[in-house]
């Protein structure tokens, strides 16, 4: 008999991961252009680094390899991670 398989992380939006909760970058949605791109990989945000939420209202601020980063609402909207 073969074990089951282990459940897929859910990926959600960065906007809609709760206060408090680490979750690991997946992916980046359409709506992040390219050079925006290029600057959070130079702060770290990209797959598969950990971040922790620490703030929703009124920016998301993440910290990701002790640097806090304040992200505007449609920036973090556009960043897939899945909780850990």
């Amino acid at each position: 008999m073969n074990a089951p398989a282990s459940p897929a992380h859910e990926r959600i939006r960065l906007t809609g991961t709760p206060v408090g909760r680490q979750a690991r970058i997946a992916d980046f949605g359409d709506g992040i252009d390219p050079l925006q791109r290029e600057q959070l990989h130079a702060y770290g945000l990209s797959a598969p680094h950990q971040v922790t939420v620490l703030q929703q209202q009124p920016m998301t601020v993440v910290l990701c390899d002790h640097v806090e980063l304040a992200l505007e609402h449609e920036v973090a909207r556009n960043i897939w991670v899945e909780a850990d």
